[in-house]
């Protein structure tokens, strides 16, 4: 266990101009097989994987108290499954006039191509990133396949790197994996 004391960012803090309030933040890395007790009640809802860290921050304002952070999540897309998004309209009708007020501006983001179809039947894939996602509140996964093929699927609750998934008629109901109706 890692613990690290790192500076706040300096804003005024009574009378006297850039005080910073400085918060410790914890590095916990779990052997397999391990997990940790919940520290308070309502911590209980979080789900604690193998073998991965998770950061744990002190609380010093109302907003961290319950914060914890999956170390699994990456940020770094493939460049060849995201393409810039046209973000058009932005309140706007088509003449250019706001017609919805509060809409508009925000943080660039690129679309990522994610495959719903699911239709690589009967290869075998393995989950190598779960990702951020901006434009949904889900995560997605990179799935490397047999045939060298890599696609983006939404990330399964409960499935972590490493895991194989799988799409056809003929495979194990699971978690991840893809079947149609008429084989459920």
């Amino acid at each position: 266990m890692n613990s690290h004391r790192l500076p706040g960012k300096g804003r005024r803090m009574g009378p006297i101009m850039g005080h910073t309030m400085h918060y410790r933040r914890m590095i916990i890395t779990l052997q397999p097989g391990y997990s940790i007790p919940p520290l308070r009640k309502k911590r209980t809802e979080i789900k604690i994987l193998n073998s991965m860290a998770i950061h744990l921050y002190k609380t010093s304002t109302p907003n961290t108290g319950n914060r914890a952070v999956d170390s699994q999540v990456k940020s770094n897309p493939r460049n060849n499954l995201i393409y810039g998004q046209r973000r058009c309209g932005k309140g706007r009708n088509a003449r250019g006039i706001i017609t919805s007020r509060h809409r508009g501006g925000g943080h660039k983001r690129l679309y990522r191509k994610i495959d719903f179809r699911r239709n690589e039947k009967d290869i075998y894939g393995r989950i190598v990133t779960i990702e951020y996602d901006p434009n949904r509140n889900a995560y997605i996964c990179l799935i490397h396949y047999g045939d060298g093929e890599k696609r983006y699927i939404l990330h399964p609750r409960g499935a972590i790197i490493g895991d194989t998934i799988v799409s056809g008629t003929e495979v194990p109901i699971k978690m991840g994996n893809a079947l149609p109706l008429s084989a459920v």
